[in-house]
């Protein structure tokens, strides 16, 4: 196998480890082998170290002497951190947007889905994650700084576990289509001091939520994702 063969699968590993970690498929806590996983991936050991190693720089995984690979127990310092980076960055962007729409055409789009009729909103918890993702990395994006929006990208993956929990419950689905609508009429009006009082009480809430979460409620995910998965196989509906 090439170089690049090689790099180019260590690069498919990564992201499907990455993405079953994301999907509770692999939870904070759980242990496994190299040559385990391997079996499960069939793949050799190369590509794999390489995949898994990158995953501990970015620190998802640890590894121990003869204790193979875990999966990093949910660090809540950690989050904390993030969550005041990701109110600097996203509280900067809304000033300037503000100030100036920039990208209109961004802020738009946002529009069309976070004011939309209540028949029409999305309802499927997972969906609705990858949208309130979206959301947040838009409004900075749509101010312009494409190092702002790089930092932001990398900040909110390292955070997209936790707030894809939060969505399991019914009134944050609610709230959050209301806050982020109230958010984009303050931006549209240019109200600044409105805009940031509403974001930080929005990252704030969500922050507060994230701290609440128990390893059994990411165990529990883990089996709604899986009774999800078998029903949407069962009616011949392919799943990621």
């Amino acid at each position: 196998m090439t170089v690049f063969a090689t790099n180019q699968l260590a690069e498919q590993v990564y992201n499907r480890i990455k993405d079953d970690i994301f999907n509770f498929r692999l939870l904070p806590g759980d242990n496994f082998t190299e040559s385990a996983m391997a079996a499960q991936l069939g793949v050799s050991r190369t590509p794999l170290r390489d995949a898994l190693f990158r995953l501990q720089r970015e620190g998802y995984l640890e590894v121990g002497f003869r204790r193979g690979w875990k999966v990093c127990p949910i660090d809540f310092a950690r989050l904390d951190n993030l969550y005041d980076l990701r109110i600097v960055l996203e509280t900067a962007a809304l000033e300037r947007l503000c100030k100036d729409p920039g990208q209109s055409e961004r802020l738009q789009a946002l529009n069309e889905i976070w004011l939309a009729p209540e028949h029409l909103r999305e309802t499927d918890p997972v969906l609705l994650a990858e949208l309130d993702e979206q959301f947040h990395i838009e409004l900075v994006a749509a101010a312009g700084n494409g190092e702002m929006t790089r930092l932001h990208t990398e900040l909110t993956e390292k955070i997209r576990i936790v707030r894809r929990l939060d969505f399991l419950k019914k009134d944050r689905v609610l709230a959050t289509y209301e806050e982020h609508g109230k958010i984009l009429e303050m931006i549209a009006r240019r109200r600044i001091a409105d805009a940031r009082t509403l974001l930080n009480a929005h990252i704030t809430q969500s922050r507060l939520e994230v701290r609440k979460i128990t390893l059994w409620m990411v165990a529990e995910a883990r089996q709604e994702q899986s009774d999800a998965q078998g029903a949407a196989a069962g009616k011949g509906i392919r799943t990621s």
